[in-house]
């Protein structure tokens, strides 16, 4: 094992331990070992064990594709696979997905991946879907440019400003938690969108315009009057697979009668979304 590479991994250690505020004896503490080891570690004068990077990965809530990116940089193969949903041991996965989709109909759901980039959702998404023009749809669709960029759904929101304001904010403490470069890549791209005439800029501090459970609900003007929803977001439990982990799936709900009403009309004979 080389200085470096030695080096390298103690590097990324202190970067996650600073990213989640704790101290050297703070972290010592959760991954059951000592400061001096760990400041050991850090510095390059120690090489952690497979075990220990391992423990130093969970007590810093480390994401899976990360930590086989600490594991690599100590000079360890990777600890967790990374699967293509289309793989024969996925289908207990992609039966599950199908399950939830179909059963939140007629309310709109969709899955994502770690970036927001949509592998698939129900038909009841084309009503957020309707009118989106091909250069937001291609290679993939994704959640912050369907909704943020001036061609997208950021021309029907009656709160663009709420949202665009919730969104990047949602999107910038995803950067700062996961240090992910792709994320912030995405982030620079969406946060520069122009902001669209008449639209009101907001806070996520902001209180609603409207008395409301939720502080910004999307807000979508369509061809059948203003419809409001709100999200949830659910993920796999104990995944052991990167793809696995870092699937989310959002599923939308009606905030009024008006919005239930309207997506069960709409249901009886949906369009179909791909």
């Amino acid at each position: 094992m080389d200085v470096e590479q030695q080096s390298r991994v103690g590097i990324l250690i202190r970067e996650w331990r600073r990213r989640r505020r704790l101290s050297q004896l703070g972290l010592a503490l959760l991954a059951d070992t000592s400061a001096r080891h760990l400041s050991c570690v850090e510095t390059g004068r120690a090489h952690p064990s497979r075990t220990m990077v391992l423990r130093l990965s969970t007590a810093l809530d480390v994401p899976l594709r990360e930590r086989n990116t600490l594991l690599v940089a100590a000079g360890y193969a990777p600890a967790y696979r990374e699967s293509s949903l289309d793989d024969e041991d996925m289908a207990a996965v992609r039966s599950a997905l199908d399950t939830m989709l179909n059963a939140h109909e007629p309310y709109p759901a969709v899955v994502v991946d770690r970036c927001w980039n949509v592998l698939t959702g129900n038909r009841a998404m084309a009503v957020l879907m309707d009118g989106i023009p091909a250069h937001l749809l291609e290679p993939r669709p994704n959640v912050y440019r369907l909704t943020l960029h001036p061609d997208g759904l950021a021309a029907r929101l009656a709160n663009l400003g709420e949202v665009r304001a919730l969104f990047l904010e949602r999107l910038q403490r995803q950067v700062h938690a996961t240090g992910d470069a792709d994320l912030r890549t995405l982030y620079e791209e969406v946060s520069g969108y122009p902001a669209l005439p008449g639209e009101e800029a907001a806070g996520p501090e902001d209180p609603p315009a409207r008395p409301s459970p939720i502080q910004v609900p999307l807000r979508v003007r369509t061809p059948f009057g203003e419809l409001s929803l709100f999200g949830t977001m659910a993920t796999f439990g104990a995944p052991a697979d990167v793809t696995l982990s870092e699937l989310a799936i959002e599923l939308f709900y009606p905030l009024d009668d008006f919005t239930t009403q309207a997506l069960r009309a709409l249901a009886e004979a949906p369009p179909s979304f791909t």
